[in-house]
């Protein structure tokens, strides 16, 4: 049969191919299906950080896994992929917050990350034109850095190519076949049908909508979040600066161009599929960053665009089997999509093919308790 393939992706954003990637490493005849075309959702719209800093030990031993996978994955396989070990900076402009990042440092230090809380003074060495006003400190991992969505994606879309695999694109998925609880395959809106006993939904912030398909409830809802990009400049800084503050942002230097991208979170939330931007964000972000590093008041934006976050309700994403056998989940990842995707395509990929789990798997269950939630979103 011409759609028949052992494993099925819902999504081509960076999480769909990197799960496809792993797939077809371990042997697998891999389709991936995506209602626009890869990168057109979230990935293609996020700013490009890659941490470790979190307060949530199963998502700290995940990080771990995925820095050295983005190392070992530019290295061995040559694809230039823009990853950059510039590290994040966050910073602690009250009592509560320095403390806050204290005791997650401790957590963090148990897993053998670098980090460190540095004076006022010690971050001014890292950011020269840092404003160090009402600034306390902050938390430094030098081996955080940066990646280029586009560039992994398609990287990853490539070497699945390599191994038979298939991407079809502008097919929307309409239908998910299930027999006697098990899945069998999947209907597209071009009235194609692609048969296969896995079936993987990566689908970001319409999980939910492929969740329905099979009558699941995903714990997955989108919200809207803004960027820019300013022109290129001189280096000024290598890190990602995080500030949590109720009006703060974070935003960091493209090492490879120069450009700075940067973001924030709105408040309150705006939830649902909307990706307009607002001139409230195009006025607000620079004033933001200008007032953290004030040479970049007179620096020019280039560009402002919108995506989405896919929320779970405790700030993790879902990841693992369903009550439907074969149909899996690999979404909610709440605004860390592409950072978490080398550890959780491969972590997903290893557990279907060979029952193995690189971390505990049952943390990032459809069925785990979701009033735990992550401190360092």
């Amino acid at each position: 049969m011409k759609n028949n393939f052992d494993a099925l992706i819902i999504g081509a954003g960076v999480i769909g191919a990197a799960t496809g990637y792993y797939l077809a490493e371990l042997g697998l005849k891999v389709a991936i299906i995506e209602k626009d075309y890869p990168t057109a959702g979230s990935t293609g719209r996020c700013i490009g950080g890659v941490r470790q800093q979190f307060a949530h030990p199963p998502t700290i031993q995940l990080m771990l896994q995925s820095v050295k996978l983005l190392t070992e994955y530019q290295k061995e396989l040559r694809w230039d992929i823009e990853w950059y070990q510039g590290g994040y900076l966050f910073l602690a402009h009250s009592e509560e917050k320095k403390e806050s990042y204290l005791k997650t440092m401790k957590i963090q230090k148990e897993f053998g990350l670098p980090v460190s809380f540095l004076s006022p003074e010690e971050c001014q060495k890292i950011v020269p034109s840092l404003n160090l006003e009402g600034l306390l400190g902050g938390v430094f991992c030098p081996t955080d850095g940066q990646v280029n969505p586009f560039k992994l994606t398609f990287s990853y879309l490539k070497e699945i190519k390599k191994k038979k695999g298939k991407i079809f694109n502008f097919q929307k998925v309409v239908e998910i076949k299930v027999k006697n609880s098990k899945v069998v395959g999947l209907k597209t809106d071009k009235n194609e049908y692609f048969s296969s006993p896995i079936i993987i939904n990566c689908a970001g912030p319409y999980a939910k909508e492929i969740g329905k398909l099979v009558n699941l409830d995903i714990p997955v809802e989108p919200e809207r979040h803004e960027a820019i990009v300013t022109e290129k400049i001189d280096p000024l800084f290598p890190c990602m600066i995080v500030d949590y503050r109720e009006d703060g942002c974070y935003f960091v230097q493209k090492h490879k161009t120069g450009n700075i991208v940067g973001c924030y979170t709105p408040i309150p939330n705006i939830p649902g599929h909307s990706i307009d931007s607002s001139f409230e964000f195009f006025i607000e972000m620079p004033r933001r960053m200008a007032r953290l590093i004030p040479p970049l008041e007179n620096v020019r934006i280039l560009r402002q665009w919108a995506g989405s976050y896919e929320m779970t309700p405790d700030g993790n994403p879902i990841l693992g089997e369903t009550p439907i056998e074969g149909f899996y989940l690999n979404c909610g990842m709440c605004g860390h999509g592409l950072m978490f995707a080398p550890a959780v395509g491969r972590t997903l990929a290893y557990y279907i093919v060979k029952k193995e789990s690189f971390f505990p798997l049952e943390e990032f269950s459809l069925f785990r308790d979701f009033s735990k939630k992550e401190v360092m979103k």
